[in-house]
């Protein structure tokens, strides 16, 4: 009995010394955050749970220095650790109330918003969580506003790209039947022109004819000389 009452405290005696030394580290932390020294403070911060993993103080804090430095997804991260702990309504709407202002400068609405409403849960009375869920649940309403207008706007540049390349086609395409035209009206002599063999054969004919001309021309010549005219006496 005597060794169980002896373990036991040092066992209590080693849980004293660690819990010094987490508030130690805590009492560091808030310092330099008083002191805007943010990250000294998650320094601080981070050795406290390392004393104790179960803090939630030094977690909550961590988060705190962590946003600070804006780093607002790894924030996210710390306070979401947070609000899984067992702790009081009051502490667990702090923590909501952080975990949303996190989601929200990480640009999570939707998610901003659902922490928002947890956080009202545990204390409907706190008004800057109220303000801070109106404010979100506005900005998702404009983003949602302005994705829908982006949308329209891709929409009708895409309907009018389609409509110009259908102007574009239907326009090669009768340039391209205006070509083919002219270049059969070029291949096809003209109704008052003829062929080169056409032409050859014309004069050819016709030079016949005037050769046939100029023999009959010869004879009737030769005929007249013949004649001889009667004297009179």
């Amino acid at each position: 009995m005597k060794y169980l009452l002896l373990i036991f405290i040092l066992l209590l005696n080693n849980i004293m010394v660690f819990s010094q030394k987490e508030k130690k580290y805590i009492r560091e932390g808030n310092k330099h955050f008083g002191k805007e020294e943010y990250e000294n403070s998650e320094v601080s911060y981070r050795k406290a749970l390392e004393e104790e993993s179960n803090s939630f103080n030094a977690l909550f804090n961590l988060g705190d220095a962590i946003y600070k430095q804006e780093k607002y997804e790894d924030a996210a991260g710390e306070f979401n650790g947070a609000s899984q702990m067992n702790t009081d309504k009051i502490s667990r709407a702090k923590t909501f109330h952080n975990l949303g202002n996190s989601l929200l400068k990480a640009n999570r609405l939707e998610e901003s918003i659902e922490c928002y409403k947890n956080a009202l849960r545990n204390n409907p009375d706190d008004l800057e969580t109220k303000y801070n869920l109106a404010y979100a649940q506005d900005l998702l309403k404009q983003q949602q506003q302005q994705q829908r207008q982006q949308q329209d706007q891709d929409q009708k540049q895409k309907d009018q790209n389609q409509d110009q390349d259908k102007e574009q086609q239907q326009d090669r395409q009768e340039q391209k039947q205006e070509q083919q035209d002219k270049n059969k009206q070029q291949q096809q002599p003209k109704p008052d022109q003829i062929s080169k063999e056409d032409a050859r054969r014309l004069l050819e004919a016709l030079a016949n004819d005037e050769k046939n001309i100029q023999e009959k021309i010869k004879k009737a010549k030769a005929k007249q000389k013949k004649v001889r005219t009667t004297k009179e006496w």
